[in-house]
């Protein structure tokens, strides 16, 4: 009698039924956990690959396994997408409150944002790290709004001035009034600020 083996898909059990979680995955999650929370409290220098291995419950040698080294756990850690929203579609008089809002939604969501901003404005690498994803990232966006394509690295610079500085008051020094603002403040105060980054004519300099 033939017997035919059904194959079995990559995720799933023979039963059908999910398969569980890798133990490399569940590992290289509780290293990230414990080493966004070193490097935030310790900053970069002070952080050790021992001192994230004791948090993460695992020997140091596994550390430098999956990730090679200290600065390769940072770069891990600091490897965020901002989930920018899309340009086309939009209504470009309204991408300031849009911009707004998209970023304090993700800063209340992502503790990895809190850790490069705290890290950023005290570390060298820290600091290229972030000045490297809203580069990439938000120069893009702004290309496609502003009115002259070669000015979106200045506009882009002078709304991650507005973005990094409401977060830094909100959510590394935690300024009380700051604090107390409602995102539907905070969206009304910001967004004709950035819009105006974004889109209203390239000043002029004042004459000397």
């Amino acid at each position: 009698m033939a017997y035919m083996c059904w194959p079995t898909f990559v995720g799933m059990t023979d039963t059908g039924t999910p398969a569980p979680p890798r133990r490399s995955d569940a590992t290289r999650t509780a290293i990230l956990t414990a080493a966004r929370e070193r490097f935030a409290a310790d900053g970069y220098e002070r952080a050790t690959i021992r001192a994230i291995a004791r948090d993460a419950g695992i020997d140091p040698s596994m550390v430098m396994r999956y990730y090679g080294s200290k600065e390769g756990l940072f770069a891990a850690v600091l490897d965020v997408n901002l989930q920018l929203p899309a340009p086309e579609g939009l209504d470009p008089r309204r991408m300031g409150e849009i911009l707004v809002g998209h970023f304090l939604d993700l800063w209340e969501e992502n503790e990895v944002l809190t850790v490069m901003l705290r890290v950023g404005v005290t570390n060298p690498a820290g600091g290229e790290r972030l000045r490297g994803v809203f580069r990439d990232q938000l120069v893009s966006l702004a290309r496609h709004v502003c009115p002259d394509p070669e000015q979106a690295p200045a506009r882009a610079a002078l709304v991650a001035s507005q973005i990094l500085g409401m977060a830094l008051t909100r959510y590394i020094l935690r300024l009380p009034p700051t604090v107390a603002l409602s995102r539907e403040e905070i969206v009304a105060w910001l967004g004709p600020t950035v819009q105006r980054y974004l889109t209203a004519p390239y000043p002029a300099p004042y004459p000397r």
